[in-house]
């Protein structure tokens, strides 16, 4: 068997389903980044008909947070699935961690320490395959002791001691289920790690063009791109075109056209705020006093000081 974690912000609309599609696990576990509405009291309610366990850690970034959680003595097996409140886990994508688990335990010298999934992204009901790059994986499936988490823009990646290896059953992300006002806030929030990164990659980045074009996995050719992206001109109109023509957004009708106009949209949020943050009065858009701008620090000092502004963006 293997544990599931779940991470959760102010979820009170999604946990209940997502903890019920992950119980066919025996050991699941809700990291709480303290929030404010109905959450932890709807965790607490099914505790007393699954086998949920609750615990509150503040967040600091995805990274931490989820090096934080798979360091701690808080689960019952080695290994564990990472699964986000908007996502659900299938009947399938469990039958396979269960046997890659097994198979990772009977050979663990020479089996994966870790596993990917591809997501399905779930946008205004429905299905967005082609926009999103799918199969697009994260790291979900993983042995504890050899995987951890560093932060990257917004988000995370994954740091692995080992070889890692790709599930074949994939798992729904209802991205827009808490409601478009919901995501617009989240991704406001976001664009603001997306900027320090920006500019960290513009002064010190580099282009795998290597892993870009002969990557041996989907994942390094994203990270490739992603980097790549950021020392792009006109990013939101390239970001666009490129998902909506180059990759076939127009094939996943309204619902695409809608997603890859978000998209851009999120693009030019980035654009602004770098700019903002090279330009304007430091103190006039953090609140942080202008000797601490990223003019006066190293871009990784600067990533710190604005990673504070995301102490409630766990979603």
């Amino acid at each position: 068997m293997f544990s599931i974690f779940i991470l959760t912000y102010n979820e009170e609309r999604d946990i209940a389903a997502c903890v019920e599609s992950a119980l066919p696990c025996d050991d699941i576990i809700v990291v709480d980044s303290c929030s404010s509405d109905r959450t932890v009291a709807i965790v607490e309610e099914l505790s007393q008909r699954y086998p949920v366990r609750l615990v509150s850690h503040a967040f600091e970034s995805h990274g931490k947070q989820r090096t934080w959680m798979l360091q701690s003595e808080l689960a019952q097996y080695p290994w564990a699935y990472i699964l986000e409140a908007d996502e659900r886990m299938t009947p399938e994508l469990h039958q396979e961690c269960r046997e890659a688990v097994t198979a990772a335990q009977a050979d663990p010298e020479h089996s994966p320490v870790g596993f990917f999934a591809a997501e399905r992204v779930m946008f205004m009901g429905s299905w967005i395959r082609h926009s999103t790059q799918y199969p697009r994986y994260q790291m979900r499936l993983l042995n504890r002791e050899k995987v951890w988490f560093t932060d990257y823009g917004h988000t995370e990646r994954e740091v692995c001691e080992g070889p890692t290896g790709f599930l074949k059953a994939t798992y729904p992300h209802y991205t827009s289920g808490k409601g478009l006002s919901r995501w617009i806030d989240k991704h406001n929030r976001y664009s603001t790690d997306e900027a320090t990164e920006a500019l960290k990659q513009r002064q010190d980045g580099t282009v795998n063009w290597k892993d870009l074009f002969f990557g041996n996995t989907e994942v390094e050719r994203r990270h490739a791109l992603k980097n790549l992206s950021q020392h792009m001109p006109l990013r939101p109109i390239v970001r666009f075109i490129y998902m909506y023509l180059f990759l076939g957004g127009w094939r996943d009708g309204r619902a695409g056209f809608r997603w890859c106009v978000l998209q851009m949209f999120y693009e030019y949020l980035i654009l602004l705020k770098a700019w903002e943050i090279e330009h304007q009065p430091y103190a006039e858009v953090y609140g942080q006093p202008a000797e601490d701008s990223p003019a006066n620090l190293e871009t990784s000092d600067a990533i710190a000081t604005t990673s504070q502004d995301y102490a409630t963006a766990q979603s």
